[in-house]
């Protein structure tokens, strides 16, 4: 998915859907696409369950929004969420927005943004509803960020422990997926069948917005396709800066 770095992003946080040790790494992922200008996290602040948040807000500079749950069984949250997000997307002043939650009442919110022609990037753990995942850009589960958050007492933890915990974010690289690339690689692919790596990952995200290496337990597209030596053919194609290939690959028949 092809960004531009300087992008200016408005961060916008439920507080009661995502768990404050993501935030580090997920602000870390944000710096990849572009810089948060706005950074708000929404909730009910007198909640004792918000307490862990205090810390977190202030290492990261974001700025907690006050918002009572005035009806049982209404998340007012999600109201303030969406219309400070109108309220942002009419200054002009951003060019995307990153919607954290894991609640599918976004849904909406997230069409609505990318119809003004606005980039959505979407945060949420894997219980987030596919409907919302697919209205983003691009979405990214906070699982996989974990890597990028571990506190210094978790370091002391042990190493199986460690890979254990990788263990259980990893999914498996089934069927579907594999054709998922094949038919991408096709998509694009010249008339002897090779496609350039690069556009076959932009055009992945598009068909499937939650589609990352990271998923899967690799850091890059490269490795995962190499892990797939079965399924395709590498082709590294050495350009005029010797230290720069560029990677193409082509499904095996």
């Amino acid at each position: 998915m092809e960004i531009k770095q300087d992008l200016k992003l408005a961060v916008i946080i439920d507080a009661d859907n995502v768990p404050s040790a993501n935030v580090k790494g997920m602000m870390e992922e944000i710096a990849k696409y572009g810089v948060p200008t706005f950074k708000r996290i929404y909730g009910d602040w007198t909640k004792p369950n918000l307490g862990s948040w205090k810390s977190v807000l202030l290492e990261n500079a974001i700025s907690p929004v006050q918002q009572f749950g005035y009806t049982t069984g209404k998340n007012s949250t999600d109201s303030a969420m969406i219309i400070d997000a109108m309220d942002i997307l009419y200054t002009g002043k951003v060019d995307g927005f990153c919607i954290v939650s894991s609640d599918s009442d976004f849904t909406k919110l997230a069409t609505r943004l990318r119809e003004s022609g606005m980039k959505v990037f979407g945060f949420g753990e894997r219980k987030t509803p596919k409907p919302f995942i697919v209205a983003c850009d691009k979405f990214i589960y906070l699982e996989i960020l974990k890597s990028s958050v571990v506190s210094d007492s978790a370091k002391n933890q042990t190493q199986i422990s460690t890979q254990k915990t990788e263990q259980e974010n990893v999914q498996k690289i089934d069927k579907k997926i594999i054709n998922l690339i094949s038919e991408t690689v096709d998509d694009i692919a010249d008339e002897d069948g090779w496609a350039f790596l690069g556009d076959v990952g932009n055009l992945l995200i598009k068909k499937r917005p939650d589609f990352d290496p990271r998923n899967y337990g690799f850091t890059k597209l490269t490795p995962l396709i190499k892990s797939l030596k079965s399924n395709f053919d590498i082709d590294e194609r050495v350009t005029e800066r010797a230290s720069i290939k560029l990677v193409y690959i082509k499904s095996k028949k």
